[in-house]
């Protein structure tokens, strides 16, 4: 099968790369990415050279160039988008250019093929929940400009298998964790700063609560679901690690041997949501998709990823780890 990846430089769109390549020798993967902050060719440096990888610079909203990538391929895994929720905050505008016209571009060309398209969502279109968990037809209620994107582009999506019988399936994932995440995000940023002695800048009383999954486990849904899922469905992947963000970074001190006292409460963001909680039965019912990786396990091979991989972010600038990046 011949893959087009959408945003394939990215944290979770890398690994997918990765794991396609070493467990599917047959596929071939042409990986488009528009290089913008998110991205870092060193997250593709072990099959870059690779005789079924290619990349290509380009951004999905580039009708010709997507026209073009699409016509050479069997199928596409979109996971370009626009993605850190307190730059959302700052400026929605490159959130709708990329999250909704991007897609609205992948759409207009798919429409007039039988290819696939398998779109990465979130869990943030749900919004805050209490003390249930979200399935496949919960009510959509973002609550920041990143979530409201990725929820108009589902809906945009579901427009195009309605009217036009497009091949779209969309999947909607908790929180990932796992080696080449963009350091702006909770867990590389807690290594990062703990590996360098500073102080770790956790929102409000850090009592929010997120599913986490261990991003191999989430590329390993994405397989079943490319292969396997049914036209117009979406499926939620979740691995019942609820946490709240004090208990994450309290754990990877103590793996790392670090002080509790270098954590520091800051102001909160705007529209943080509580809570997020994904119902993930019907992956596991239809498509024989189960968990593999243990929580703790998983957090310590990331931090042993980091640690032992200080080239990949040492030379960052120092505004990426800035504790209030929507104030920015």
């Amino acid at each position: 099968m011949k893959l087009l990846v959408t945003g394939g430089l990215g944290f979770i769109g890398s690994n997918f790369i990765i794991h396609i390549l070493k467990n599917f020798h047959e596929f071939t993967i042409t990986n488009v990415d528009a290089g913008l902050y998110g991205s870092n060719p060193r997250n593709v440096y072990e099959v870059k050279d690779s005789e079924n990888y290619k990349f290509v610079k380009g951004n999905i909203t580039d009708t010709k160039l997507m026209k073009k990538l699409i016509k050479d391929c069997d199928a596409v895994v979109n996971f370009a988008a626009e993605s850190f929720v307190d730059r959302s905050v700052l400026d929605a505008k490159p959130f709708l250019k990329s999250n909704v016209k991007g897609v609205l571009t992948l759409l207009e060309i798919l429409r007039f093929t039988k290819k696939r398209l398998v779109h990465i969502s979130t869990d943030e279109v749900f919004g805050s929940l209490k003390s249930e968990s979200a399935n496949e037809s919960y009510k959509f209620n973002p609550s920041n400009p990143y979530a409201a994107t990725k929820a108009s582009a589902e809906l945009l999506i579901n427009s195009f298998v309605t009217t036009y019988g497009c091949d779209c399936v969309v999947t909607r994932c908790t929180n990932n964790y796992g080696p080449r995440q963009f350091p702006e995000k909770l867990i590389p940023k807690t290594i990062i700063l703990a590996n360098k002695e500073k102080k770790i800048p956790v929102y409000g009383n850090g009592k929010n609560i997120r599913d986490w999954i261990f991003v191999d486990d989430h590329c390993a849904a994405i397989t079943e679901i490319l292969m396997k899922g049914k036209l117009g469905e979406s499926y939620n992947i979740s691995a019942n690690n609820e946490l709240d963000n004090l208990a994450i970074v309290k754990k990877i001190l103590a793996i790392m041997g670090k002080s509790a006292d270098l954590i520091e409460f800051v102001e909160d963001r705007p529209g943080h949501d509580f809570r997020y909680s994904l119902d993930s039965s019907k992956i596991k019912k239809y498509l024989g998709w189960s968990v593999k990786t243990d929580f703790d396990e998983g957090l310590e091979k990331t931090i042993k990823w980091y640690l032992s991989h200080a080239d990949w972010w040492k030379n960052l600038p120092n505004k990426i780890l800035n504790t209030t990046p929507w104030k920015n």
